[in-house]
């Protein structure tokens, strides 16, 4: 195994295991992507006349393959390979020789390893998108479920206004839309093409076409100046987990009102036995841990924003190890949100409101009183309030 920066000195087995860390184990997602990056990048440098037609339909051919067999489980990447980059590279050169070292012309892991990450996250914001609409379906479904029936609107924890169940429903439904279209948002940072911009500073000397790999891969730009490229690093990130972040906190206010409707002191809701747990001591408990864990889990994507936006606060320009950093974060924000996205729907198509339960204080029609005393008589709302609110001191 040879590492793409070895140059033949020892390697404290130390260092290996601090430097590398997950990232080896973290990168088995991001084959598929490096591998179709890669073969983008043989067939411009075939154009360029940079790889002759039989050294380009070799690499191709063995890329293809390689990353077939990855996808079947037929290998992974070990903490001696570092990354996805290194075992690629190895695989592909054990198949077809030298041939193979000459793919790496014209680019560096630093532009080859971005142009992965932005590939997955092209993918994985679509799965998030398509994940929130789908709660938005199952909140509509359970607001027609529930169409006529009234539930107490609440400010400071209190009965206010008049609402229904498919007021609540339908408020979540809205701002889950919008949340699947600021996850498209994101994707502006994450649409431009860094290959070709190398460590950072471009490919001297060799006539490589940028514009040939943006169109392979549909980017949308291609990134420029190449300088900006590693200046970049974290902010696709950022944005999409910021994004999540948002995504997450209203699932978890979805969660958080079930959670107080299930109380035995409100008793608003049924919830599926299939989406509850037992309790070990006590027979007569169901508790609903599936939304207690989706109330908490909007701290894992606010957790994963800020670490990265701390690793990248702080940095000179061009490119540093600690960007590797981000990956963790990234990666996490976005399986949680994924498994939350995952669950919640077949959750709510069991969730049932119990209109035997439900009673809305009889004051809660105050404001509606006072509009009214506006509309009949043309008081100032200051005036009728004052008035609605004497009788009802009256009526204590």
């Amino acid at each position: 195994m040879t590492r793409l920066w070895d140059k033949g000195t020892s390697l404290d087995a130390r260092v290996l295991d601090y430097t590398a860390g997950e990232d080896h184990a973290l990168d088995n997602r991001l084959v598929a992507y490096d591998i179709r990056a890669s073969i983008a990048h043989a067939e411009m440098l075939g154009e360029q006349k940079l790889l002759s037609p039989t050294d380009l339909e070799a690499i191709c051919a063995a890329l293809t393959v390689i990353g077939e067999e990855h996808a079947q489980g037929k290998w992974r990447i070990s903490l001696e390979q570092e990354d996805c980059q290194t075992a690629i590279e190895n695989l592909l050169t054990a198949r077809i020789g030298p041939t193979g070292g000459r793919l790496h012309a014209g680019r560096s892991r630093n532009d080859q390893v971005l142009a992965a990450l932005r590939l997955y996250m092209r993918d994985a914001t679509h799965s998030l998108r398509t994940g929130a609409l789908e709660v938005a379906n199952a909140l509509a479904a359970l607001a027609a479920r529930h169409a006529d029936q009234e539930l107490p609107g609440y400010t400071h924890m209190q009965q206010a206004m008049p609402s229904s169940v498919a007021l609540w429903a339908l408020g979540f439904v809205a701002e889950l839309r919008d949340d699947a279209e600021g996850l498209l948002s994101a994707q502006r940072r994450s649409g431009k093409n860094p290959l070709g911009s190398a460590a950072g500073f471009g490919t001297p000397n060799l006539d490589i076409d940028r514009e040939a790999t943006r169109l392979r891969l549909d980017f949308a730009v291609t990134h420029e100046p190449v300088t900006a490229v590693q200046l970049s690093r974290g902010k696709a990130e950022a944005q999409l987990l910021f994004e999540i972040t948002l995504l997450t906190q209203d699932l978890g206010r979805v969660a958080a009102d079930l959670l107080l409707f299930y109380t035995q002191e409100f008793g608003y809701v049924s919830l599926p036995e299939a989406f509850t747990t037992g309790s070990s001591i006590m027979p007569q408990k169901r508790n609903p841990d599936v939304f207690e864990l989706m109330r908490g889990r909007s701290a894992v994507a606010q957790a994963a924003l800020n670490e990265v936006l701390s690793i990248t606060q702080k940095l000179t320009s061009g490119y540093h190890r600690d960007l590797q950093l981000i990956k963790p974060p990234l990666f996490r924000g976005i399986d949680s949100c994924l498994q939350t996205l995952a669950i919640l729907p077949s959750a709510l198509d069991g969730v049932r409101f119990r209109p035997e339960n439900i009673r809305l204080d009889p004051d809660i029609h105050a404001a509606a009183r006072a509009n009214a005393l506006v509309a009949k008589e043309g008081i100032p709302f200051r005036e009728a309030y004052r008035r609605v609110a004497a009788k009802l001191k009256d009526n204590e």
